[in-house]
């Protein structure tokens, strides 16, 4: 029986991605170049052969999955508990505004501790735990499957620490995607294993890495 593979797939670019803005649950569109990308990453996938696309239920990500969909005839299920971190007082301010105003907090975030992003948002093992659960519930009781999991940078993060068995305290080394990138896990009987990360046509730069990158 063949095990399962999970193609953990970052949604294309927006706006705030470009400058730094923490992003979060709030719902923020493609702009015109995450919709080409979307499209570009897509005419690849579809190649794969995926068996289901599943989508977190914010309009970036589920745009990005529906251009994949589109190609192969199948329905994109969105899923609340596939979002991206909710970044609390964070949300909709940059990087640099964060450092700024609630330094200690953001660095020690950024650090990899398990704080409440931006002090009412979500921690990272909560984050994880929602993810992985609606995951595991996919993909209950089925073989040879590839999951295609339409998300954010946050949130892939945290599912790739998760199901790795990684230390929380070690998610970090863990580079992150660049906009409309993505992942492939697979599982053994032992284990998943991280068999392809951060894969796309060509190398692309990871804007706004989970909104606390200082440089492109």
């Amino acid at each position: 029986m063949a095990g399962n593979r999970v193609l953990l797939w970052r949604h294309g670019q927006t706006d705030w991605n470009m400058v730094n803005r923490f992003q979060g649950h709030s719902d923020i569109p493609l702009n015109d170049v995450g919709r080409y990308q979307a499209q570009h990453a897509a005419k690849i996938l579809a190649g794969m052969n995926p068996t289901s696309i599943i989508s977190s239920d914010l309009g970036r990500a589920r745009e990005t999955a529906q251009a994949l969909a589109d190609l192969l005839g199948l329905a994109v299920t969105p899923y609340e508990n596939l979002r991206e971190t909710n970044g609390g007082l964070w949300e909709g301010k940059t990087g640099a505004e964060n450092r700024a105003e609630d330094f200690q907090n953001f660095i020690r975030w950024i650090d990899g501790d398990d704080n409440r992003a931006g002090t009412t948002g979500e921690k990272r093992s909560e984050v994880a735990a929602r993810a992985v659960g609606v995951i595991n519930e996919v993909l209950d009781g089925k073989s040879d499957q590839l999951l295609v999991v339409a998300t954010h940078g946050g949130t892939a993060r945290c599912i790739l620490g998760q199901l790795l068995q990684l230390p929380l305290s070690h998610w970090g080394v863990i580079g992150g995607l660049s906009n409309a990138s993505w992942s492939i896990l697979e599982r053994n009987p032992r284990q998943w294993n991280l068999i392809e990360h951060n894969a796309g046509s060509i190398p692309e730069p990871v804007y706004g890495e989970e909104s606390g990158a200082t440089t492109p």
